[in-house]
């Protein structure tokens, strides 16, 4: 018995990964911080965004950008500028901003009113992802989805609710995000 269909050749090339499409710019905020025992304080010792990201398994290219590691709070208007001018030179038109949730809505003004052509998307978390129960995996995931779907603007996306920057504001007695 003898097969007629010929098993069709294949051709090999080199693959070259597509450029990132999606950037991620670094902050620091609740979302980085990890448990110091000598200090008894969480501090910042560098992004765990590369092992988030392998943890993730993302598969969307991704250009990660650590602009600054500071506690939100911390954050003046250099601050605010460095983050909006880091996302004026990004190639990308899809941003996640990893920043501290104190003064999210602030930044997400700033970056609101320059009317960058992109769709940028601030995100964090309430716990640090080194404690566990942590949602800054979720929150991760949950920013570049909604920044790779939504239209060009800015947004502020926690705990699985997205808000225009325009608005939201962080309610400091319940811990969540909402509308003003």
């Amino acid at each position: 018995m003898s097969n007629s269909a010929e098993t069709p050749s294949r051709v090999y090339t080199s693959f070259t990964p597509p450029p990132p499409s999606v950037r991620i710019i670094v902050t620091g905020g609740t979302f980085d911080k990890q448990y110091d025992a000598i200090k008894g304080e969480l501090t910042f010792k560098h992004s765990h965004l590369p092992a988030i990201l392998a943890q993730a398994r993302v598969t969307v290219p991704i250009a990660l950008e650590i602009n600054q590691l500071i506690d939100s709070m911390e954050m003046l208007d250099e601050h605010r500028a460095s983050v909006l001018a880091a996302c004026g030179a990004a190639t990308e038109n899809c941003i996640v901003v990893i920043h501290g949730t104190d003064t999210m809505a602030q930044t997400a003004t700033v970056i609101g009113n320059a009317g960058l052509k992109k769709t940028i998307v601030l995100t964090g978390a309430m716990i640090p992802y080194s404690v566990q129960g942590s949602d800054a995996l979720f929150n991760l995931g949950f920013a570049l989805a909604a920044a790779q779907s939504l239209a060009a603007n800015t947004y502020v996306a926690m705990n699985g609710r997205v808000f225009d920057w325009r608005e939201v504001q962080k309610n400091k007695v319940d811990g969540v995000f909402e509308a003003r």
